[in-house]
């Protein structure tokens, strides 16, 4: 369906340059923003986060990832001068 709304002048700019930086039409920008706008709370999804990731050599020797404790106690030691 076709239709004629107003925006703000920059409303309108930060909205095609999301569509520009997303590889999306402003069209799909602006009906993914009213949809996430009448979406009952609970049915709210966060959007993707993209994280860096960084090439490496990998977790160091003796370190366990699911041992929180220990992760703490390896940083407060590295923390000390």
């Amino acid at each position: 369906m076709r239709t004629t709304i107003r925006l703000e002048d920059q409303l309108l700019a930060e909205a095609k340059a999301l569509a520009a930086r997303t590889g999306r039409t402003l069209t799909q920008v602006i009906q993914d923003a009213l949809q996430q706008a009448l979406a009952p709370p609970g049915d709210r999804t966060a959007r993707p986060l993209k994280l860096p990731t960084f090439d490496g050599r990998g977790v160091r020797p003796g370190v366990d990832l699911d041992d929180s404790g220990g992760l703490l106690d390896l940083m407060e030691d590295h923390a000390r001068p």
